[in-house]
């Protein structure tokens, strides 16, 4: 017998289940990104960590729900099945591009609810304050495809598949409009501290813009500039999760 899965599983994925881990991982997706992009990330740091990735509507088997086109709307809802899930154990955050914009707006809420998050870690993303005016979401379908190639986060061949190119675009479309109407005016001084991480060579992201993260938290800052591009990551990904389990050992561990 197949079992529909709960409101909170279409939210967040367990991949690799690890109750008994010390610590708590939430991984937010980039743009036209699915959860299933943290698969790898969750069997390298499974069993020391308990890795959720989060599902956004509009793709994969969430593909007939409405794309949130609101960085605000998709924080308030994982915000609360993040809090709903809240064990006792220190609960990080991760998220690479658009996710990095999510992932600091849940740690706020979180904070604002008294059950701040330990750490928040951003990757390819400059920070929430800065504005520049992008207009991918008012492209053509090849202007977007070509913002996609680009960027290389997609494999071509797949890019050349109209059938799939017709799949993915609404979502590409809905999440580029959440993230280029977004803008966070002021600073949200969290209590926990902050990882950047981003390739030396991304074309959009400049290691300046990535630095001025520093400014919302007040809980110590760290930057972390690897080769590659945009999805630099997928190339460095020993790199990545060295630096995710270095920062993960230096939580406190819930008693």
């Amino acid at each position: 017998m197949t079992v529909a899965p709960s409101p909170d599983d279409l939210w967040l994925r367990n991949f690799r289940p690890a109750p008994d881990a010390a610590v708590r991982l939430a991984c937010f997706p980039h743009a036209g990104g699915s959860a299933s992009f943290y698969f790898p990330m969750a069997g390298a740091l499974t069993p020391d960590v308990d890795v959720f990735a989060v599902q956004y509507p509009g793709r994969q088997d969430r593909r007939s729900e409405p794309v949130v086109t609101e960085i605000g709307v998709l924080a308030d809802e994982v915000a609360d099945r993040l809090a709903a899930r809240a064990d006792g154990r220190p609960l990080a955050l991760f998220g690479h591009s658009m996710g990095s914009l999510v992932a600091f707006e849940v740690a706020d809420r979180l904070q604002d609810r008294g059950t701040p998050v330990s750490a928040l870690i951003v990757s390819g993303r400059r920070a929430p304050h800065l504005y520049r005016g992008d207009d991918i979401r008012t492209r053509t379908d090849e202007g977007v495809v070509a913002e996609l190639r680009e960027l290389s986060g997609t494999d071509s061949g797949l890019l050349g598949d109209e059938e799939i190119i017709r799949m993915i675009l609404p979502a590409v479309r809905g999440d580029y409009q959440a993230v280029e109407t977004y803008l966070r005016t002021t600073p949200a001084r969290l209590t926990c501290p902050i990882l950047a991480l981003v390739g030396d060579s991304d074309p959009r992201v400049e290691p300046d813009d990535v630095r001025a993260w520093a400014d919302h938290t007040t809980a110590g800052f760290d930057l972390k500039i690897l080769p590659g591009g945009h999805f630099y990551l997928l190339r460095e990904q020993a790199a990545v999760l060295a630096s995710v389990r270095e920062r993960l050992r230096t939580l406190p561990v819930a008693r």
